[in-house]
């Protein structure tokens, strides 16, 4: 069965013969997997009245070790939202309750972002329910596939600096 992508080669194949397309199998069906993948989780997170970058910010503060609490620095390397974002976004989760900010006692110009009973609360609520959804997006492949798949996608990032 072809999907869009074999449309896009066939096409470029035809129009450029000459040129190896074969990177756009795999770089177009990431971008596409991403964006619909995106759009899924969006959904999940909105039933609780969030966006992925405000669950990311309490999924971090959640898994870190008790008491919770990461300065805004570590928070964003721990993270996976920039650091323009992690500011606004506290800011948000700060005015609903569900994060605090207060003095750094060992740094006494910056601040501790901690879990507020609320945000750890809500993010336990939140987290089977995103997970599910993964396991949904994920349901046509298998252990083993998935294994595999992660390994690869690992090796690719870490080939491109990510860590």
């Amino acid at each position: 069965m072809a999907d869009h992508v074999d449309l896009v080669l066939g096409q470029w194949h035809a129009q450029r013969p000459d040129l190896d397309v074969s990177p756009m199998a795999v770089i177009g069906r990431l971008k596409r997997l991403s964006r619909l993948v995106d759009a899924e989780l969006g959904k999940t997170f909105a039933r609780h009245d969030l966006d992925r970058a405000s669950f990311d910010v309490l999924a971090t503060l959640r898994r870190s070790a008790p008491p919770h609490r990461l300065t805004p620095t570590e928070l964003m390397r721990a993270s996976m939202v920039t650091s323009g974002a992690v500011t606004q976004r506290l800011d948000r989760l700060e005015a609903r309750g569900l994060v605090a900010r207060t003095p750094n006692e060992r740094d006494g110009r910056g601040v501790v972002v901690a879990l507020t009973d609320a945000g750890h609360e809500l993010v336990d609520r939140v987290l089977p329910d995103h997970l599910a959804t993964e396991n949904r997006l994920l349901g046509a492949l298998s252990v083993r596939e998935r294994e595999a798949l992660a390994g690869t996608l690992k090796q690719l990032l870490e080939s491109l600096g990510d860590q």
